[in-house]
């Protein structure tokens, strides 16, 4: 059992840490603490409750109007009010409030700083009228004397005495109005950059799966139905159309004319993938595949037109201009040669499934994953709710593949599958996190924060003044009490809708997205990602739970924004990390290569093994012998290639001639130097 008070034994006027009430009893000795104590108990309780269970605002009554006699005067009605200390405030009679001495006691407090001009002024000026809460201690008594060593000199108040004071200020005002988007976007952060991690990764989603099924299947064929004949028909009948012409085509043409292109490009794809025997099937099977070889030419024809046209005008988002870029140079490569491109299987089974990859997309996933990552880690950083407690640990433990450099233009290199799977395994990790990320977020809006204001005045209304005069009162924007709490007026519009999708949101098991599996056998079958170059709608319940809290109702209050400071890498660092990838790749090809290498090598030494093997039993002996010979040839001084003994050496017939002593040792005689012509010098003659 906790005897403590709990988080803090302090306390401030908004926000009581622990409530201690006095226990009576027969015999106890009542002292002015015990009495007091109770009275500061009961008193706090009250505080507590009108502030979490009301709010700051009026309840009833303080009408602001004209007074009748005109001039700088304004009357304030009866009525109640809380302030966001949990005070009530009481007019219990019409009060005349002085607007203009108001003004002039504020300028001469502020030491001359106003917001407006001179009071002889013709200039309007605006003001918020507000009422404070105030004690008075009253009724002074003079106490008993006691024993303490220092007693209160003279009377004491006996009673405190709760009012009220009216003053104005500049017209700004402290909100207190709690709307659920604010939290919402302390979580998100900045709206745009958490749009681009969210589109950059709705993206990925249409290459996550794909890009499984292509590193798996690159030797399998990807089924061809009656569905993608179709879309064949279609979009051959209306290429052969409008693919000519001279020049490149208008905006409007060119999007529709990249569409037919994909699709057109995705069923020659998938024929391409079968086998000679099963494409003459599909030609029976489905007659219009009969022209897949006129497919081709009109492909050409619109691929060159396209490569001139203004994707970027096309396609106002940057990301799907890059996906039609995409479809333009994987097609020209892939899909118009004959046959296809049998030596880049993953990229045909790509453009099979509607998902081109060429290497500038690559590029691009690339720094898209890491941009992803980075935003989510950012903002569980600063996550004060999180809910879901592995979340961040997930993310930090994802294999994000290293950032690359802007390829050239238009090329073709192609992927590995090491590395497409290692996309597609990062893409989905993170589509997980992303999805649990603002999952979590969404369902911590509906629990509201206690309130903890500074500002303890309440707004009555905002005034108008021309010179000293009052001109204009409105008292339709001040904060209201409404049932429930002014902290929840915000939600009653939505408060039932989001409930209702909280109960099929939240509180829901984590979503885990695992590897695609592909059948063993027979062609894998694989939809058309007919949405890739759409407009991308954000559907779902917890795409309407975040647009519900994000967009303002009529007459609500919009979710305040938070501000960040946004700290950009210096393009030192960025060179540097370029740089370093670039190493990253040139060693992971090194090592390819000498993966390579060793294969060969391993290759060569059983190929030796097995011919050893095979060799006759003579032929075996004959090469141990000669594999011998060298050893007893440098014994016996025979040659080995010829098996008779050599002369002996220069140096070792010497030595036989000195020892036998029948001449004095001579020194060696010298070999005749022939003679060297010599070089004329310039003009000599000979």
């Amino acid at each position: 059992m906790r005897t403590d008070c709990g988080c803090g034994c302090g306390g401030d006027a908004t926000r009581t840490s622990a409530f201690v009430r006095p226990r009576f009893f027969a015999g106890q000795l009542l002292t002015e603490d015990d009495l007091g104590l109770l009275v500061e108990y009961t008193t706090a309780k009250s505080r507590l409750h009108n502030r979490s269970l009301y709010g700051p605002g009026v309840i009833c009554g303080l009408g602001v109007t004209c007074d009748p006699c005109g001039g700088g005067t304004v009357a304030v009605h009866p009525g109640h009010a809380l302030d966001c200390a949990g005070n009530d405030i009481v007019v219990s009679c019409t009060e005349r409030v002085d607007v203009t001495a108001l003004v002039r006691e504020r300028r001469i407090s502020a030491l001359g700083v106003d917001c407006g001009e001179d009071c002889d002024d013709d200039g309007g000026r605006r003001y918020g009228l507000y009422v404070r809460y105030q004690e008075l201690p009253v009724e002074p008594v003079a106490p008993y004397a006691t024993e303490e060593p220092c007693p209160s000199p003279g009377c004491v108040p006996s009673r405190v005495q709760e009012g009220y004071s009216f003053f104005v200020t500049c017209d700004d005002f402290e909100d207190h109005r709690h709307n659920p988007g604010t939290r919402l976007l302390a979580s998100l952060g900045d709206l745009t950059r958490a749009d681009q991690a969210r589109t950059r990764d709705r993206r990925l989603g249409f290459y996550a799966d794909a890009l499984s099924a292509a590193a798996l299947g690159t030797g399998r064929t990807f089924r061809v139905d009656a569905s993608d004949a179709q879309r064949y028909a279609t979009a051959f009948a209306w290429l052969r159309e409008n693919a000519g012409g001279e020049g490149p085509p208008p905006p409007p043409t060119a999007r529709e004319m990249t569409e037919h292109v994909r699709g057109l490009a995705a069923a020659v794809a998938r024929f391409d993938t079968y086998d000679a025997a099963g494409q003459d099937q599909l030609r029976r099977d489905y007659p219009d595949l009969a022209t897949v070889r006129e497919a081709r030419g009109v492909l050409s024809t619109a691929c060159e037109r396209l490569k001139g046209a203004d994707m970027d005008a096309a396609w106002s988002d940057p990301l799907r201009a890059a996906l039609a870029r995409a479809v333009v140079t994987e097609t020209a490569a892939r899909a118009v040669p004959e046959g296809g491109d049998p030596d880049a299987p993953l990229e045909v089974r790509m453009l099979a499934q509607g998902t081109p990859l060429g290497h500038a997309l690559r590029v691009e996933f690339r720094g898209d994953l890491a941009l992803i990552r980075e935003w989510l880690l950012c903002r569980l950083d600063q996550a004060a709710d999180l809910a879901d407690c592995t979340l961040r640990k997930d993310v930090a433990d994802v294999d994000v593949p290293s950032p690359l450099p802007a390829p050239p233009p238009d090329s073709t290199e192609k992927a590995t599958i090491a590395e497409a799977q290692q996309i597609a395994e990062a893409a989905t990790a993170l589509g997980a996190a992303m999805t649990r990320f603002l999952t979590d977020a969404a369902c911590a809006t509906l629990n509201p924060p206690c309130g903890d204001c500074t500002d303890t005045d309440v707004l009555l209304a905002h005034l108008e003044l021309a010179g000293c005069d009052v001109v204009r009162v409105c008292s339709a924007t001040r904060e209201q009490v409404l049932p429930g709490g002014s902290a929840y007026g915000e939600w009653l519009p939505k408060l039932y809708r989001l409930r209702e999708l909280a109960e099929r949101v939240c509180c829901q098991p984590r979503p885990v997205y695992r590897t695609l599996p592909l059948p063993t056998e027979g062609p894998v079958v694989r939809p058309y990602a007919g949405e890739l170059l759409g407009d991308w709608p954000r559907t779902g319940d917890l795409e309407e739970m975040l647009s519900l809290l994000l967009t303002p109702a009529p007459g609500e209050t919009p979710p305040k924004a938070l501000h960040e400071q946004v700290y950009t890498t210096p393009s030192e660092v960025t060179d540097s990390m370029q740089e370093l990838a670039r190493l990253r790749t040139q060693v992971a090809d090194l090592t390819a290569v000498l993966e390579g290498l060793r294969a060969q090598l391993g290759t060569a030494q059983t190929q030796v093994a097995n011919l050893e093997e095979q060799l006759p039993e003579r032929l075996g002996s004959r090469l141990a012998q000669l594999e011998g010979a060298p050893d007893q040839a440098a014994e016996s001084g025979a040659d080995p290639a010829t098996g008779t003994a050599s002369d002996p050496a220069p140096d070792q017939a010497e030595e036989t001639a000195s020892d036998d002593g029948d001449e004095p040792d001579k020194p060696p005689a010298k070999r005749p130097r022939s003679p060297r012509p010599r070089t004329r010098k310039p003009g000599e003659t000979p």
